[in-house]
C-alpha cells in the first residue's frame, strides 16, 4: 500500500487467567502504511504508523527498529509486534525502516545506519502529533541489530554535528533534522532524548563483533543479504587501524559519566540466545547499575535469538503468538509504569 492508504483492524481478544475469565476489549487500530519519512542518498526510507482510534488525548509513542544483523529484514518482521502493542496498550506505534549495509550497492556504513535511527526519532517527534501521538512521551525499542540502534539513539543523541563521522571526530549527522535546526542545535538541546528504552537481545559491542569475524564470509548475514563481506565503515577502515570508529558505534563504550540521567531501560534476552548471550546482556546491565542508571533486566527461559519476529519461522522454531506475546505484555507493563 502507498502513503495515505490505510488499513483498519478490528480485534476482540479474550484472555483467561488462572482464576477467572476476563474480557479485554482492545483498541481499534488504524495503520498508515509506507509513509516516506526521508530520502537519503536517493534511498527512500518508510515507516508504518499504528494509531489507536478514539483516544481522548495524544498517546505515548513507541518507535520500533527491526533486527537482522544490519543486513537483512525490514519493518515487516516487526509488524506483528507493532499491531499487538498498539492494540493491547494505549500507544501509537511507529515501525521504522532504515538503510541496510547492502543498500546503495553495498556502500552503506554502520554509522549511516545509526544516523538513520537518529533521524527517525527526530522525524517522529516532529510529525507524530498528526497520528495521535505525544512527542513528549517517546519510547524506543528494537531487537538484535534494532536493539543496537535503539541504544545508540539513546547514547549518541548529544554526539552530533554537521560534518558527521570523520577521522578527527566520530559524531553523527541525523538523516532527518527538524526544520530550521542544525545537528549542533539538536545536540545542544538534547532533542533526540526519549523517555523510555527497551532493548531486546541487543548488540552492545561492534568492536568485539568485528574481531569475531562479522566483516568476513564467516558471517552468514552477508550471504543472506546478498552482499559481499566488507568492513562496517567501508574500504580501508579496520578495527586494527580505526578502533575508535568501532567504539563510537558500540553502546558498551558510550555510557555517560555520572551526572547525566538516561531514560529508564528494560533489557531482555533469552536464556538460550547464542548471539546476545545472557552473560553479555547482564554485563551491560551491570554497567548501568554501577553508573546509577535505572534498569530492569529479565532472562526469558527457553527462548533463543529473534523470538519477537512476526509469524512462524524455522529460525525461532516457533510462532509469534506463543514466543513473543508474554514478553510484549511485560513491555506494556514497563511502559505503563513509565508513562503513568
Amino acid at each position: 500500500m502507498r502513503m495515505g492508504q490505510v488499513a483498519v483492524f478490528y480485534i476482540v481478544f479474550f484472555i483467561a487467567s488462572l482464576f477467572s475469565l476476563q474480557v479485554l476489549a482492545l483498541n481499534e487500530v488504524k495503520v498508515h502504511q509506507d509513509i516516506e519519512w526521508v530520502k537519503v542518498k536517493g534511498f527512500a526510507l518508510t515507516t508504518d504508523i499504528y494509531s489507536p482510534q478514539k483516544a481522548a488525548k495524544p498517546l505515548p509513542v513507541l518507535v520500533i527498529f527491526h533486527g537482522g544483523g544490519w543486513l537483512v529484514n525490514n519493518k515487516a518482521i516487526m509488524s506483528d509486534m507493532a499491531l499487538y502493542m498498539a492494540s493491547h496498550a494505549d500507544l501509537v506505534v511507529v515501525n521504522m525502516n532504515y538503510r541496510l549495509l547492502g543498500d546503495n550497492n553495498n556502500s552503506t556504513t554502520v554509522n549511516e545506519i545509526v544516523e538513520d535511527a537518529l533521524g527517525a526519532v527526530l522525524w517522529v517527534k516532529d510529525h507524530i502529533q498528526n497520528y495521535g501521538g505525544d512527542p513528549a512521551k517517546i519510547a524506543v525499542t528494537g531487537d538484535s541489530a534494532g536493539g543496537h540502534l535503539a541504544s545508540m539513539v539513546m547514547l549518541a543523541g548529544r554526539s552530533l554535528d554537521s560534518t558527521g563521522f570523520t577521522p578527527q571526530k566520530q559524531k553523527f549527522t541525523p538523516s532527518c533534522l527538524p526544520k530550521g535546526k542544525t545537528a549542533e542545535q539538536v545536540a545542544a538541546a538534547d532533542d533526540a532524548k526519549m523517555q523510555a528504552v527497551i532493548l531486546s537481545y541487543a548488540a552492545f559491542d561492534l568492536l568485539e563483533s568485528a574481531k569475531g569475524g562479522f566483516e568476513t564470509e564467516q558471517n552468514p548475514f552477508w550471504k543472506w543479504g546478498n552482499a559481499s563481506p566488507r568492513g562496517l565503515f567501508g574500504e580501508g577502515i579496520t578495527y586494527e587501524s580505526h578502533e575508535q570508529y568501532y567504539k563510537a558505534v558500540s553502546p558498551l563504550y558510550l555510557l555517560p559519566e555520572a551526572g547525566y540521567k538516561l531514560p529508564p531501560q528494560f533489557v531482555l534476552v533469552g536464556s538460550e540466545d547464542g548471539l546476545t548471550t545472557p552473560e553479555v546482556a547482564s554485563g551491560y546491565v551491570s554497567l548501568l547499575k554501577a553508573a546509577g542508571q535505572q534498569v530492569e533486566f529479565k532472562i526469558y527461559q527457553g527462548k533463543g535469538h529473534g523470538f519477537l519476529d512476526s509469524g512462524c519461522n524455522d529460525y525461532t522454531k516457533g510462532c509469534f503468538k506463543d514466543l513473543a506475546t508474554p514478553t510484549l505484555d511485560d513491555m506494556i507493563q514497563f511502559l505503563t509504569s513509565v508513562f503513568k
